[in-house]
């Protein structure tokens, strides 16, 4: 008696919050619970027996107790982990076989009005559409047939009353008609809802990839330009609300057009790759570092003083220094150059990057291969 529904429905229903809060669990308890309710809401049917006289009161009541104590049995089970044990923890076999069952029951007692409870079945059906394979859908028709054939065998053989064979004859010749087709049309269902669920998922990939690249270096895989400013402007308004401190290090590859020029851009490019790498071993994981453009890196420091900011570019500086790059059989030395600089209060991130460019400039006029502050 499992539905598939989404989460979002359940939560517009009043009674979700006694629901689990294990969010599976908690789904498929509400899925049971408005199978339930839909259960109960048949009791309608057999109370409308009652009233025109053709289903006893006391059939009334074994229905209430058997739908109640069914209901109650299966949502119980679910919303405490119990059913987690099983393969299924939906139960969703269990439940479709206790709803046949209470079907056929209802079929035997209904007596002129029985009719309706093929509609009751075809519901039950309808639940295991987008849980059961085919297989399984197969065997619970089966038992279906089985169950309904002996109730309408029951109906013939009553005393007094019995239906006529021919006329449950036609009924059992409708259901091995109706059911197998329920079956199949439910395992088409179900291809179909893998397909989707297979397309979200390549969708939410192929987003991914695409987010990805938005804000990747090609070369390096490192953030890029475009990136580093959305955070670079993000952190300045942390630092505004929260009075955080935050350093910047633009950094700039020594020498770099003399590598192009005497040994190829390909080599050029293993320089930059390289330094990406190896930077990255170099960083906090709190820092962010990324391409700027060309030659140039822009490494972010949240959280970071202008003194402890040094001690982390000149230990950079040094890890980079201490290896050459290999390429193709070349024995290529890398060194940087920084300019640091501390955001001040009410500070713009253009006028940061500014000082921190001019502090650049300053190193590489000193000579190169060193990290020089901006004035505080």
């Amino acid at each position: 008696m499992s539905a598939s529904l989404s989460s979002p429905t359940l939560t517009r229903l009043r009674w979700h919050r006694w629901l689990p809060a294990d969010p599976k669990r908690r789904l498929r308890a509400g899925q049971t619970a408005l199978a339930c309710l839909f259960s109960l809401a048949s009791v309608a049917f057999m109370a409308y027996g009652v009233a025109v006289d053709l289903v006893s009161a006391q059939a009334l009541w074994i229905w209430v107790l058997l739908v109640s104590a069914g209901s109650a049995g299966f949502v119980t089970a679910i919303a405490s982990g119990w059913s987690e044990r099983f393969a299924d923890p939906s139960l969703t076999v269990a439940q479709m076989a206790y709803a046949i069952g209470c079907c056929a029951w209802a079929y035997a007692v209904a007596g002129p009005l029985r009719g309706g409870l093929f509609l009751l079945l075809m519901v039950v059906m309808m639940f295991g559409m987008f849980a059961l394979p085919l297989r399984r859908m197969l065997g619970v028709c089966a038992v279906s047939v089985l169950t309904m054939g002996l109730a309408m065998v029951w109906q013939v053989n009553q005393p007094q009353g019995g239906t006529p064979a021919a006329v449950e004859a036609g009924h059992l010749l409708m259901l091995l008609v109706t059911l197998p087709a329920v079956a199949l049309l439910a395992a088409r269902l179900r291809q179909m809802r893998k397909r989707l669920l297979r397309q979200k998922a390549e969708l939410a990939e192929a987003l991914a990839r695409i987010q990805y690249l938005a804000t990747r270096d090609a070369l390096t895989g490192l953030v890029n330009r475009g990136h580093l400013g959305e955070l670079l402007a993000r952190e300045v308004q942390r630092q505004r609300r929260k009075g955080a401190r935050l350093s910047v290090l633009l950094i700039d590859v020594d020498h770099f057009k003399q590598v192009n020029d005497r040994h190829g851009h390909a080599c050029g490019d293993a320089v930059l790759r390289s330094l990406a790498e190896r930077s990255l071993d170099c960083v906090r994981a709190s820092d962010t570092l990324g391409r700027w453009g060309g030659e140039e890196f822009l490494l972010l420091m949240p959280d970071t003083g202008l003194e402890d900011a040094r001690t982390g570019a000149e230990r950079l500086r040094l890890h980079l220094a201490r290896e050459a790059v290999q390429h193709q059989g070349l024995t290529v030395p890398v060194t940087m150059s920084g300019g640091l600089a501390e955001l001040r209060d009410g500070e713009s991130p253009e006028a940061l990057l500014e000082r921190a460019d001019q502090a650049l400039y300053r190193a590489k006029a000193l000579g190169r291969n060193r990290v020089e502050a901006a004035a505080g």
